[in-house]
Protein backbone atom coordinates (compact mmCIF):
# COMPACT_ATOMS: atom_id res chain seq x y z
CA UNK A 1 0.00 0.00 0.00
CA UNK A 2 1.67 3.27 -1.13
CA UNK A 3 2.32 5.92 1.51
CA UNK A 4 1.00 9.27 0.30
CA UNK A 5 1.69 12.55 2.09
CA UNK A 6 -0.60 15.50 1.39
CA UNK A 7 0.90 18.82 2.50
CA UNK A 8 -1.78 21.41 3.26
CA UNK A 9 -5.25 20.82 4.67
CA UNK A 10 -7.22 23.37 2.69
CA UNK A 11 -9.75 22.68 -0.05
CA UNK A 12 -7.28 21.06 -2.46
CA UNK A 13 -5.52 19.09 0.28
CA UNK A 14 -8.70 17.64 1.74
CA UNK A 15 -9.90 16.57 -1.69
CA UNK A 16 -6.54 15.06 -2.66
CA UNK A 17 -6.33 13.11 0.58
CA UNK A 18 -9.90 11.84 0.25
CA UNK A 19 -9.48 10.56 -3.29
CA UNK A 20 -6.09 8.98 -2.63
CA UNK A 21 -7.46 7.19 0.45
CA UNK A 22 -10.56 6.01 -1.38
CA UNK A 23 -8.25 4.63 -4.05
CA UNK A 24 -6.52 2.40 -1.52
CA UNK A 25 -3.50 4.44 -0.42
CA UNK A 26 -2.28 4.99 3.10
CA UNK A 27 -2.69 8.77 3.38
CA UNK A 28 -1.38 11.28 5.89
CA UNK A 29 -2.66 14.87 5.68
CA UNK A 30 -0.26 17.42 7.18
CA UNK A 31 -1.73 20.80 8.20
CA UNK A 32 0.22 23.48 10.04
CA UNK A 33 -2.91 25.17 11.44
CA UNK A 34 -4.99 24.00 14.37
CA UNK A 35 -7.85 22.96 12.06
CA UNK A 36 -8.53 21.97 8.47
CA UNK A 37 -9.96 24.31 5.86
CA UNK A 38 -9.13 27.50 7.67
CA UNK A 39 -9.43 29.65 4.53
CA UNK A 40 -12.82 28.13 3.75
CA UNK A 41 -14.24 29.89 6.79
CA UNK A 42 -13.82 33.32 5.17
CA UNK A 43 -14.94 32.51 1.63
CA UNK A 44 -18.21 34.02 0.51
CA UNK A 45 -18.19 36.25 3.61
CA UNK A 46 -18.33 33.15 5.79
CA UNK A 47 -21.08 31.54 3.73
CA UNK A 48 -18.61 29.54 1.57
CA UNK A 49 -19.32 29.97 -2.14
CA UNK A 50 -18.04 26.45 -2.74
CA UNK A 51 -18.53 26.09 -6.51
CA UNK A 52 -20.52 27.27 -9.51
CA UNK A 53 -23.30 25.15 -10.97
CA UNK A 54 -22.15 25.21 -14.60
CA UNK A 55 -20.84 22.83 -17.25
CA UNK A 56 -17.17 22.43 -18.11
CA UNK A 57 -17.13 24.77 -21.12
CA UNK A 58 -18.85 27.56 -19.19
CA UNK A 59 -16.41 27.05 -16.35
CA UNK A 60 -13.39 27.25 -18.63
CA UNK A 61 -14.72 30.46 -20.19
CA UNK A 62 -14.36 32.04 -16.73
CA UNK A 63 -10.73 31.00 -16.30
CA UNK A 64 -8.46 33.97 -16.85
CA UNK A 65 -5.11 32.13 -16.91
CA UNK A 66 -4.24 28.77 -18.49
CA UNK A 67 -7.81 27.46 -18.97
CA UNK A 68 -6.80 24.45 -21.11
CA UNK A 69 -4.67 23.16 -18.26
CA UNK A 70 -7.83 22.53 -16.22
CA UNK A 71 -9.69 20.45 -18.82
CA UNK A 72 -8.58 17.13 -17.33
CA UNK A 73 -9.19 18.17 -13.74
CA UNK A 74 -12.74 19.35 -14.45
CA UNK A 75 -13.42 16.18 -16.41
CA UNK A 76 -12.23 14.17 -13.41
CA UNK A 77 -14.23 16.06 -10.80
CA UNK A 78 -16.87 18.56 -11.87
CA UNK A 79 -18.98 21.10 -9.96
CA UNK A 80 -21.84 18.57 -10.09
CA UNK A 81 -19.54 15.98 -8.50
CA UNK A 82 -18.68 18.38 -5.69
CA UNK A 83 -22.31 19.15 -5.02
CA UNK A 84 -23.16 15.44 -4.97
CA UNK A 85 -20.24 14.69 -2.62
CA UNK A 86 -21.46 17.21 -0.05
CA UNK A 87 -25.05 16.04 -0.36
CA UNK A 88 -23.84 12.48 0.32
CA UNK A 89 -22.11 13.78 3.47
CA UNK A 90 -25.38 15.29 4.74
CA UNK A 91 -24.37 18.81 3.81
CA UNK A 92 -27.13 19.96 1.44
CA UNK A 93 -26.33 22.77 -0.96
CA UNK A 94 -28.29 25.58 -2.59
CA UNK A 95 -27.81 27.37 -5.91
CA UNK A 96 -28.18 31.14 -5.79
CA UNK A 97 -27.79 34.14 -8.09
CA UNK A 98 -25.14 33.71 -10.76
CA UNK A 99 -25.25 29.91 -10.29
CA UNK A 100 -23.20 30.35 -7.12
CA UNK A 101 -23.42 27.31 -4.85
CA UNK A 102 -23.48 27.55 -1.04
CA UNK A 103 -24.18 25.11 1.77
CA UNK A 104 -27.91 25.30 2.49
CA UNK A 105 -27.08 26.43 6.03
CA UNK A 106 -24.87 29.20 4.60
CA UNK A 107 -22.24 28.21 7.15
CA UNK A 108 -18.73 27.49 5.89
CA UNK A 109 -18.11 25.37 8.96
CA UNK A 110 -20.64 22.82 7.71
CA UNK A 111 -18.57 22.23 4.57
CA UNK A 112 -15.40 21.67 6.58
CA UNK A 113 -17.20 19.38 9.02
CA UNK A 114 -18.61 17.29 6.18
CA UNK A 115 -15.24 16.92 4.47
CA UNK A 116 -13.47 16.11 7.74
CA UNK A 117 -16.02 13.39 8.39
CA UNK A 118 -15.42 11.94 4.92
CA UNK A 119 -11.65 11.99 5.48
CA UNK A 120 -11.91 10.13 8.77
CA UNK A 121 -14.28 7.58 7.26
CA UNK A 122 -11.77 6.97 4.46
CA UNK A 123 -9.01 6.35 6.99
CA UNK A 124 -6.93 9.47 6.38
CA UNK A 125 -4.51 10.29 9.19
CA UNK A 126 -4.92 13.99 9.97
CA UNK A 127 -1.93 15.69 11.59
CA UNK A 128 -2.76 19.22 12.74
CA UNK A 129 -0.23 21.78 14.01
CA UNK A 130 2.34 20.06 11.81
CA UNK A 131 4.40 22.45 9.70
CA UNK A 132 6.44 21.02 6.85
CA UNK A 133 9.88 22.60 6.52
CA UNK A 134 11.26 20.88 3.42
CA UNK A 135 11.03 18.01 0.98
CA UNK A 136 13.79 15.41 1.03
CA UNK A 137 14.90 14.04 -2.35
CA UNK A 138 16.86 10.91 -3.23
CA UNK A 139 17.74 9.72 -6.73
CA UNK A 140 15.52 12.34 -8.31
CA UNK A 141 12.44 11.44 -6.24
CA UNK A 142 10.81 12.70 -3.04
CA UNK A 143 11.73 10.27 -0.26
CA UNK A 144 10.41 12.11 2.83
CA UNK A 145 9.31 15.44 4.26
CA UNK A 146 10.91 17.23 7.18
CA UNK A 147 8.64 18.80 9.76
CA UNK A 148 9.13 21.41 12.46
CA UNK A 149 10.69 19.91 15.54
CA UNK A 150 13.04 17.67 13.56
CA UNK A 151 10.51 15.08 12.41
CA UNK A 152 11.00 13.06 9.23
CA UNK A 153 8.12 11.29 7.48
CA UNK A 154 9.05 8.89 4.65
CA UNK A 155 6.70 8.54 1.71
CA UNK A 156 6.11 7.11 -1.75
CA UNK A 157 4.59 10.32 -3.12
CA UNK A 158 3.81 13.88 -2.06
CA UNK A 159 0.90 16.09 -3.10
CA UNK A 160 1.58 19.77 -2.44
CA UNK A 161 -1.58 21.75 -1.64
CA UNK A 162 -0.15 24.64 0.35
CA UNK A 163 -2.09 27.47 -1.31
CA UNK A 164 -0.76 30.82 -2.46
CA UNK A 165 0.16 33.91 -0.46
CA UNK A 166 -3.21 35.60 0.03
CA UNK A 167 -4.65 35.83 3.54
CA UNK A 168 -1.41 34.68 5.25
CA UNK A 169 -3.27 34.51 8.58
CA UNK A 170 -4.93 31.35 7.23
CA UNK A 171 -1.58 29.70 6.64
CA UNK A 172 -1.03 30.68 2.99
CA UNK A 173 2.48 32.00 3.43
CA UNK A 174 4.10 30.77 0.21
CA UNK A 175 5.73 27.64 1.62
CA UNK A 176 4.75 25.62 -1.45
CA UNK A 177 6.51 28.02 -3.77
CA UNK A 178 9.75 27.40 -1.92
CA UNK A 179 9.24 23.64 -1.96
CA UNK A 180 8.53 23.72 -5.70
CA UNK A 181 11.55 25.92 -6.46
CA UNK A 182 13.83 23.68 -4.40
CA UNK A 183 12.54 20.74 -6.46
CA UNK A 184 13.61 22.54 -9.64
CA UNK A 185 10.33 24.10 -10.73
CA UNK A 186 10.07 27.61 -12.12
CA UNK A 187 7.49 30.03 -10.76
CA UNK A 188 5.42 32.85 -12.17
CA UNK A 189 5.80 35.69 -9.68
CA UNK A 190 2.85 35.79 -7.26
CA UNK A 191 0.51 38.78 -7.63
CA UNK A 192 -2.79 39.78 -6.04
CA UNK A 193 -6.09 39.14 -7.82
CA UNK A 194 -9.68 39.49 -6.64
CA UNK A 195 -8.53 42.43 -4.57
CA UNK A 196 -9.47 46.04 -3.87
CA UNK A 197 -7.98 48.86 -5.94
CA UNK A 198 -6.22 51.98 -4.69
CA UNK A 199 -7.26 55.16 -6.48
CA UNK A 200 -5.24 58.26 -7.25
CA UNK A 201 -8.19 60.41 -6.19
CA UNK A 202 -8.71 61.10 -2.50
CA UNK A 203 -12.48 61.67 -2.55
CA UNK A 204 -13.45 57.94 -2.35
CA UNK A 205 -11.80 57.82 1.07
CA UNK A 206 -14.27 60.41 2.31
CA UNK A 207 -17.06 58.02 1.39
CA UNK A 208 -15.53 55.08 3.27
CA UNK A 209 -18.15 52.44 4.02
CA UNK A 210 -20.65 53.62 1.39
CA UNK A 211 -21.94 50.76 -0.76
CA UNK A 212 -23.46 51.32 -4.19
CA UNK A 213 -25.85 48.79 -5.72
CA UNK A 214 -27.00 48.41 -9.32
CA UNK A 215 -24.20 50.48 -10.81
CA UNK A 216 -22.04 49.64 -13.81
CA UNK A 217 -18.26 49.64 -13.48
CA UNK A 218 -16.06 49.73 -16.58
CA UNK A 219 -12.31 49.09 -16.60
CA UNK A 220 -10.31 50.99 -19.21
CA UNK A 221 -6.70 50.73 -20.36
CA UNK A 222 -6.17 54.09 -21.98
CA UNK A 223 -9.07 54.33 -24.41
CA UNK A 224 -9.56 50.58 -24.66
CA UNK A 225 -12.40 48.99 -22.70
CA UNK A 226 -11.21 45.81 -20.94
CA UNK A 227 -14.28 44.84 -18.92
CA UNK A 228 -17.68 46.13 -17.80
CA UNK A 229 -20.37 44.76 -15.49
CA UNK A 230 -23.44 45.71 -13.44
CA UNK A 231 -23.40 45.04 -9.72
CA UNK A 232 -22.29 46.31 -6.33
CA UNK A 233 -19.18 48.14 -5.12
CA UNK A 234 -17.83 49.79 -1.99
CA UNK A 235 -15.83 52.92 -1.17
CA UNK A 236 -12.98 52.32 1.28
CA UNK A 237 -10.12 54.04 3.08
CA UNK A 238 -7.82 53.24 0.15
CA UNK A 239 -10.16 53.63 -2.81
CA UNK A 240 -12.72 51.08 -3.97
CA UNK A 241 -13.60 47.45 -3.32
CA UNK A 242 -16.66 45.20 -3.34
CA UNK A 243 -17.78 42.53 -5.84
CA UNK A 244 -17.46 44.66 -8.99
CA UNK A 245 -14.01 45.92 -8.09
CA UNK A 246 -12.74 42.47 -7.13
CA UNK A 247 -13.85 41.17 -10.52
CA UNK A 248 -12.30 44.17 -12.29
CA UNK A 249 -8.96 43.35 -10.65
CA UNK A 250 -8.91 40.07 -12.60
CA UNK A 251 -8.71 42.09 -15.82
CA UNK A 252 -6.24 44.72 -14.63
CA UNK A 253 -3.46 45.33 -17.20
CA UNK A 254 0.17 44.83 -16.21
CA UNK A 255 1.44 47.38 -15.44
CA UNK A 256 -1.75 49.18 -14.36
CA UNK A 257 -0.34 52.67 -15.00
CA UNK A 258 -2.88 53.50 -17.73
CA UNK A 259 -5.83 51.77 -16.06
CA UNK A 260 -8.90 53.71 -15.04
CA UNK A 261 -12.46 53.05 -13.93
CA UNK A 262 -15.67 54.61 -15.21
CA UNK A 263 -18.64 54.42 -12.86
CA UNK A 264 -22.15 54.64 -14.31
CA UNK A 265 -24.31 55.65 -11.36
CA UNK A 266 -27.55 55.46 -13.39
CA UNK A 267 -27.20 52.49 -15.77
CA UNK A 268 -30.98 52.16 -16.08
CA UNK A 269 -31.25 55.53 -17.84
CA UNK A 270 -29.90 56.54 -21.22
CA UNK A 271 -28.03 59.88 -21.37
CA UNK A 272 -31.12 61.43 -22.96
CA UNK A 273 -33.46 60.05 -20.30
CA UNK A 274 -31.15 61.21 -17.54
CA UNK A 275 -30.94 64.73 -18.97
CA UNK A 276 -34.72 64.89 -19.18
CA UNK A 277 -34.92 63.75 -15.56
CA UNK A 278 -32.50 66.45 -14.47
CA UNK A 279 -34.45 69.11 -16.36
CA UNK A 280 -37.69 68.07 -14.65
CA UNK A 281 -36.08 67.98 -11.21
CA UNK A 282 -34.42 71.37 -11.63
CA UNK A 283 -37.62 72.98 -12.94
CA UNK A 284 -39.64 71.64 -10.02
CA UNK A 285 -37.01 72.65 -7.44
CA UNK A 286 -35.67 75.95 -8.72
CA UNK A 287 -34.85 77.42 -5.31
CA UNK A 288 -33.43 74.24 -3.80
CA UNK A 289 -29.70 73.63 -3.59
CA UNK A 290 -28.19 71.25 -6.12
CA UNK A 291 -26.91 68.75 -3.52
CA UNK A 292 -30.42 68.57 -2.04
CA UNK A 293 -32.00 67.71 -5.39
CA UNK A 294 -29.29 65.17 -6.22
CA UNK A 295 -30.21 63.22 -3.07
CA UNK A 296 -33.19 61.86 -5.03
CA UNK A 297 -30.72 60.30 -7.47
CA UNK A 298 -27.82 59.37 -5.21
CA UNK A 299 -27.10 58.32 -1.62
CA UNK A 300 -26.96 61.46 0.53
CA UNK A 301 -23.23 61.28 1.23
CA UNK A 302 -22.44 61.01 -2.46
CA UNK A 303 -25.05 63.65 -3.35
CA UNK A 304 -23.32 66.14 -1.04
CA UNK A 305 -19.96 65.50 -2.72
CA UNK A 306 -21.07 65.06 -6.31
CA UNK A 307 -21.34 68.75 -7.33
CA UNK A 308 -17.68 69.24 -6.42
CA UNK A 309 -16.74 66.32 -8.69
CA UNK A 310 -18.44 68.24 -11.51
CA UNK A 311 -16.78 71.54 -10.63
CA UNK A 312 -19.93 73.08 -9.13
CA UNK A 313 -20.76 74.34 -5.63
CA UNK A 314 -23.30 72.14 -3.90
CA UNK A 315 -25.13 75.18 -2.60
CA UNK A 316 -25.93 76.56 -6.04
CA UNK A 317 -29.67 76.88 -6.67
CA UNK A 318 -31.06 74.65 -9.41
CA UNK A 319 -32.55 77.65 -11.24
CA UNK A 320 -29.03 79.05 -11.68
CA UNK A 321 -27.59 75.96 -13.36
CA UNK A 322 -26.83 76.46 -17.05
CA UNK A 323 -27.53 73.92 -19.78
CA UNK A 324 -23.82 73.19 -20.13
CA UNK A 325 -23.51 72.57 -16.38
CA UNK A 326 -26.55 70.28 -16.43
CA UNK A 327 -25.07 68.26 -19.28
CA UNK A 328 -21.78 68.01 -17.35
CA UNK A 329 -23.71 66.63 -14.37
CA UNK A 330 -25.38 64.07 -16.59
CA UNK A 331 -22.13 63.01 -18.25
CA UNK A 332 -20.46 62.53 -14.87
CA UNK A 333 -23.41 60.54 -13.52
CA UNK A 334 -22.98 58.21 -16.49
CA UNK A 335 -19.17 58.04 -16.41
CA UNK A 336 -17.61 59.12 -13.12
CA UNK A 337 -13.83 58.60 -13.62
CA UNK A 338 -11.37 57.05 -11.19
CA UNK A 339 -7.67 56.50 -11.80
CA UNK A 340 -6.23 53.17 -10.61
CA UNK A 341 -3.01 53.62 -8.71
CA UNK A 342 -2.43 49.96 -7.85
CA UNK A 343 -4.08 46.81 -6.54
CA UNK A 344 -4.03 46.32 -2.79
CA UNK A 345 -1.27 44.14 -1.28
CA UNK A 346 -1.17 40.40 -1.88
CA UNK A 347 -1.97 39.71 1.76
CA UNK A 348 -5.43 41.26 1.21
CA UNK A 349 -6.20 39.41 -2.03
CA UNK A 350 -8.74 36.61 -2.14
CA UNK A 351 -6.58 34.72 -4.65
CA UNK A 352 -2.92 34.63 -5.64
CA UNK A 353 -2.18 34.91 -9.34
CA UNK A 354 1.02 33.14 -10.39
CA UNK A 355 2.70 30.07 -8.95
CA UNK A 356 4.06 26.82 -10.34
CA UNK A 357 4.50 26.99 -14.11
CA UNK A 358 1.76 24.80 -15.60
CA UNK A 359 4.08 23.70 -18.43
CA UNK A 360 6.03 21.76 -15.82
CA UNK A 361 2.93 19.90 -14.58
CA UNK A 362 1.06 17.16 -16.47
CA UNK A 363 -2.55 18.40 -16.81
CA UNK A 364 -3.84 14.83 -17.09
CA UNK A 365 -2.53 13.90 -13.63
CA UNK A 366 -1.23 17.03 -11.81
CA UNK A 367 2.12 15.23 -11.62
CA UNK A 368 5.38 17.15 -11.83
CA UNK A 369 7.20 16.67 -15.12
CA UNK A 370 10.48 17.02 -13.20
CA UNK A 371 9.93 14.82 -10.12
CA UNK A 372 7.92 11.64 -10.88
CA UNK A 373 6.32 11.29 -7.43
CA UNK A 374 5.50 14.95 -6.77
CA UNK A 375 2.02 16.35 -7.45
CA UNK A 376 0.48 19.82 -7.23
CA UNK A 377 -3.08 21.03 -6.61
CA UNK A 378 -5.00 24.21 -5.86
CA UNK A 379 -3.85 27.80 -5.66
CA UNK A 380 -0.20 26.79 -5.77
CA UNK A 381 -0.62 26.37 -9.55
CA UNK A 382 -0.54 29.31 -11.94
CA UNK A 383 -4.27 29.30 -12.71
CA UNK A 384 -7.00 31.65 -11.51
CA UNK A 385 -10.54 32.53 -12.43
CA UNK A 386 -13.28 35.08 -11.84
CA UNK A 387 -15.49 35.33 -8.76
CA UNK A 388 -18.45 33.02 -8.32
CA UNK A 389 -17.11 29.82 -6.74
CA UNK A 390 -14.73 28.97 -9.57
CA UNK A 391 -11.50 29.24 -7.59
CA UNK A 392 -12.64 26.76 -4.95
CA UNK A 393 -13.76 24.36 -7.67
CA UNK A 394 -10.25 24.50 -9.14
CA UNK A 395 -8.97 23.39 -5.74
CA UNK A 396 -11.54 20.57 -5.52
CA UNK A 397 -10.89 19.39 -9.09
CA UNK A 398 -7.09 19.54 -9.15
CA UNK A 399 -6.97 17.96 -5.69
CA UNK A 400 -9.24 15.11 -6.74
CA UNK A 401 -7.20 14.47 -9.90
CA UNK A 402 -3.90 14.51 -8.02
CA UNK A 403 -5.28 12.15 -5.38
CA UNK A 404 -6.47 9.67 -8.00
CA UNK A 405 -3.38 10.01 -10.19
CA UNK A 406 -0.83 9.18 -7.54
CA UNK A 407 -2.26 5.63 -7.54
CA UNK A 408 -2.43 4.99 -11.28
CA UNK A 409 1.02 3.45 -11.57
CA UNK A 410 1.84 2.07 -8.12
CA UNK A 411 4.93 0.32 -9.49
CA UNK A 412 6.44 3.76 -10.14
CA UNK A 413 5.93 4.94 -6.57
Amino acid sequence: MPEILVVGGGAAGMMAALHAARGGASVTLLEKNEKLGKKLYITGKGRCNLTNDCDRDTFLSNVSRNPRFLYGALSCFSPADMMALLESARCPVTVQRGRRVFPASEKASDVTKALTSLLRSAGVRICLNTAVLSLETENGRISAVRTAGGGRIPCDAVILCTGGMSYPSTGSTGDGYRFAAEAGHTLTSPAPVLVGLETAEDWPRGLQGLSLKNVTLTLMNGRKELWSELGEMLFTHFGVSGPLVLEASCHLPDPPSRASLLLDLKPGLTPEQLDARLQRDFSASGRKMLQSVLSSLLPSRLADLFPQLCGLPGTVQCSQITGAQRRRLGETLKALPLSVRSPRPLAEAIVTRGGVNTREVDPASMRSRLIPNLYFAGELLDVDVHTGGYNLQIAWSTGALAGQSCLRNPEEL
